[in-house]
């Protein structure tokens, strides 16, 4: 049996991302806007967990439509930044670092996704 992927640089990386967002989800005002708030916090799920999907799935193809998931996951999360951002939900540079975690997670799961080529 290989690796866990909790060993995953990707995972990690997401369950950072998740960290974080739950973090800034429990200050006031974003506490109290509940759409965006649950809207974050499933799409950051979303990035970690399917990651772990992916990781668990056998055919390639399963394995490549789940870190796609988290790919498409991990953009909405840096999307919506912009919306935290523009509405003063978080300063500039929590924004920032919260970009800087979306961007360094994407690539770990482009990573992934580009080791599957020829795969299947």
């Amino acid at each position: 049996m290989g690796e866990p992927f909790e060993n995953s640089e990707a995972w990690k990386a997401a369950r950072e991302l998740t960290n974080l967002i739950y973090q800034s989800c429990r200050r006031e005002p974003l506490a109290k806007d509940f759409g965006l708030r649950d809207q974050l916090q499933r799409a950051a799920t979303s990035v970690m967990n399917n990651i772990a999907e992916g990781w668990e799935s056998l055919p390639a193809a399963e394995k490549r439509q789940a870190y796609n998931i988290a790919r498409r996951s991990c953009g909405e999360v840096r999307s919506m930044t912009y919306v935290l951002l523009d509405n003063r939900f978080v300063t500039s540079a929590e924004q920032q670092t919260l970009l800087t975690q979306c961007v360094h997670t994407g690539k770990l799961i482009t990573g992934l996704i580009r080791s599957l080529n020829g795969r299947g």
